[in-house]
Order: C-alpha cells, then sequence, then structure tokens
C-alpha cells in the first residue's frame, strides 16, 4: 500500500492523457486525408518487387481517387476478394462498357511478365470501378521500409513500441 502511495498518481495520468491525444491525433490525420483525398488507402508502402523499377520496395505512395476516367498508364491501388492488402499496379488496359459508365480494367506490374488475372478471383478476367480504391500521385522513396522491417521482425516493432511507452512514462 505504501508503495502506491509513493507513486503520484498526478504525473501518470498526465503522461496517458499526453500518451491519448497523440494516438488520438494520428487517427485523425488518418481520417483528414482519406476525406481530402477520397481514397480508402491514401498512403501505401510497396511491399514487393512487382513495380519495379518505377517504385522499389519499401516506397511510400501516395494515392487519390477521383471521378475522372480511368487510362490505360496510370498506377492504380485495387481490392479483390481473396487478398487482406490492396495492391498496386499499372493499367494495361481500358474498355468502356457502351450499355453503363462501367468500364473493364486490366492491371499489371511493371516487373511482371504476365497481367494480374491469376490474381484476380476465379473466373474473373477484368477489374471494374468499384475493385479501384486509389490513383497514385507521388512517392518518397525508401520512406515505407521501416513498415516493411517492423512486419517481417515483430520484435524490432515491440522493442520500439517499448521505447517510446518507457520514454513517454520517463519523461517529465
Amino acid at each position: 500500500m505504501s508503495l502506491l502511495m509513493d507513486v503520484k498518481l498526478r504525473p501518470v495520468l498526465t503522461q496517458l492523457v499526453n500518451l491519448g491525444m497523440i494516438v488520438s491525433t494520428a487517427l485523425i490525420i488518418w481520417k483528414g486525408l482519406i476525406c481530402i483525398t477520397g481514397c480508402q488507402s491514401p498512403v501505401m508502402v510497396v511491399l514487393t518487387g512487382s513495380m519495379e523499377p518505377g517504385f522499389k520496395r519499401g516506397d511510400l505512395l501516395f494515392f487519390n481517387m477521383n471521378k475522372e476516367p480511368i487510362h490505360a498508364g496510370e498506377i492504380v491501388v485495387f481490392d479483390i476478394d481473396g487478398h487482406d492488402i490492396p495492391i498496386v499496379h499499372r493499367v494495361i488496359e481500358v474498355h468502356d462498357k457502351q450499355d453503363n459508365r462501367d468500364i473493364d480494367i486490366l492491371t499489371k506490374g511493371d516487373n511482371n511478365l504476365v497481367d494480374d488475372r491469376d490474381l484476380y478471383p476465379r473466373g474473373q478476367l477484368w477489374l471494374n470501378n468499384q475493385h479501384i480504391i486509389g490513383r497514385a500521385k507521388g512517392y518518397l522513396p525508401y520512406v515505407g521500409y521501416v513498415t516493411i522491417i517492423m512486419t517481417e521482425k515483430p520484435i524490432i516493432k515491440y522493442l520500439l513500441i517499448g521505447a517510446l511507452g518507457l520514454l513517454v512514462i520517463t519523461s517529465k
């Protein structure tokens, strides 16, 4: 009981509130980016070498989404059934459907030998508007490599979180 009395409750609560504010600010920034860009995934890290030489593994890509028609040559991020993570590849073919405003889209990674039809769900040969969740607008080389390292080596992630938590608790 005397140990509990020794701990000053006010500084601990202050640090917890500060930590909560940092987490809340990050969430607000993320949600703000989603609203501003109109894209479900406004920032993504390139996880594979399928888009080399244009984008390398670890590059941080920025996306937005608008109503303009999609053209061959554009780099898009798409989400399809069977994949947990959205995919970033280049549009190689676009076909307008005459009966409605929908389009058929075929994609391919720049470094891949064949198109992405093997990635699409069985029996699906094309992507449609509803699959496209963003269009590439810019990138920062290698900035996202930290994310890849923390995903591939979880111990580094836990050490970093622990160090940041210790820093927050011990700072005055």
